[in-house]
């Protein structure tokens, strides 16, 4: 395994780390025995950095139980979230920090990020609260290690919010289709030459930089594939440890099979490894890329659930995939996201507008207005009357 130093402290960090957000299992019940396989290989591959949130259902729960078991608590950094929309005061802080403990079952944790951030007044709130002397007391007392932030704001905040308290780290999203989306390369700059460690989450932009490529642009990739890089997965890692500003990768690896595909390519990817053809390989596949995606959906599934039960990030990479994959992929994925087949389907036409998935969503995405755009994609003439037809069938 790579390994890389973080510059506040001089922790080696594995340039690949396990984000543990998407564990196999129903949502809000991860699956505690494939959990612990995925874990457990990760470890025995080199990995030693763990990402999970309070706001992961069930997360926090299944690390603290599944280090426990393996005995695998001091081989590891554990970095979890607090969710700081759910703090209305200092008492909050203590209660939600305590039951971080509680669920991970450990006395301190080692990279604590204020979540999913995405301007400097949402901080500049905490700061209203007391977040810095409580950071400051955690900080002495030894049960946070490390203070950071995760940002999912603009290009143009990220600076504001690098230098409003002295982070040990940032998290960032970051990907060769992103290099001017939130933070952006700039923002990855930016807090490299501020000294922070910076982490990257979404490499392959929920899987669509790997297994869902556009058929186009994944032919692309398949032509230029030589050791190392033969998958588009191996690509889009790859493209991201090419940045020497990067000190680690969150993959949502799930199962042991992805934790050896990646570790073999964190192996090879060292800074600067790319050569400038491989660079231009890339370029054409982000015209490729762009030119098929519709919809900025990572399927973190922040937005669920829906109040009218669309499943909201379905819907969406059924769509992408109709103008990626060709459009009667793209329907028969709809009609499985929605529920078509059944006596209750949730078609995006459910939808009232009521704004819950807006503001819970990470990448800004108007969702009801894209909901619109994906009926008129797969409810036009003849297929939005059969739609309705089984519906009322169904009723």
């Amino acid at each position: 395994m790579q390994y890389r130093v973080n510059p506040r402290n001089g922790d080696c960090i594995s340039a690949l780390g396990l984000g543990c957000m998407r564990f196999p299992g129903a949502l809000g019940h991860p699956d505690p025995h494939r959990a612990s396989q995925i874990v457990a290989r990760a470890v025995e591959r080199g990995i030693n950095y763990l990402d999970t949130a309070y706001l992961y259902p069930g997360n926090e729960a299944c690390v603290g139980m599944v280090l426990e078991e393996l005995g695998l608590r001091d081989r590891v950094f554990i970095a979890t979230k607090l969710p700081h929309g759910s703090v209305d005061g200092a008492v909050d802080l203590d209660s939600i920090f305590d039951e971080q403990l509680r669920r991970l079952r450990t006395d301190h944790i080692d990279y604590y990020l204020v979540h999913n951030v995405t301007s400097p007044a949402q901080w500049e709130r905490l700061r209203g609260l007391g977040i810095e002397g409580w950071l400051a007391r955690q900080r002495e007392a030894g049960r946070i290690r490390q203070a950071g932030f995760s940002y999912h704001g603009s290009e143009g905040d990220f600076p504001v919010l690098l230098d409003a308290y002295d982070w040990d780290f940032c998290q960032i999203q970051y990907n060769y289709v992103g290099e001017k989306y939130q933070a952006g390369t700039a923002g990855l700059c930016a807090a490299a030459e501020r000294g922070l460690a910076v982490f990257v989450m979404e490499p392959l932009l929920g899987g669509r930089l790997a297994a869902r490529l556009p058929d186009r642009a994944r032919r692309i990739l398949d032509a230029a594939a030589e050791p190392g890089l033969q998958t588009p997965a191996a690509w889009g890692l790859s493209w991201v440890w090419d940045h020497p500003e990067v000190t680690m990768l969150l993959s949502g690896m799930a199962s042991p099979e992805q934790v050896d595909e990646n570790a073999a390519v964190a192996e090879r990817a060292l800074p600067g490894s790319l050569t400038p053809a491989q660079h231009e390989v890339i370029a054409r596949v982000i015209a490729e890329f762009n030119r098929a995606n519709r919809v900025g959906c990572t399927g973190c599934n922040y937005c669920m659930p829906c109040p009218r039960g669309i499943n909201i990030p379905g819907c969406f990479s059924a769509y992408n995939a109709s103008y990626a994959h060709g459009w009667f992929t793209g329907l028969s994925q709809y009609f499985t996201a929605s529920a078509i087949r059944t006596s209750s389907p949730k078609l995006v036409s459910n939808c009232v507008r009521c704004g819950a998935c807006v503001r819970k969503c990470p990448q800004h995405i108007d969702i009801p207005a894209r909901l619109e755009d994906v009926g008129r994609r797969f409810h036009p003439g003849p297929v939005g009357w059969a739609l309705k037809a089984w519906s009322r069938r169904q009723a």
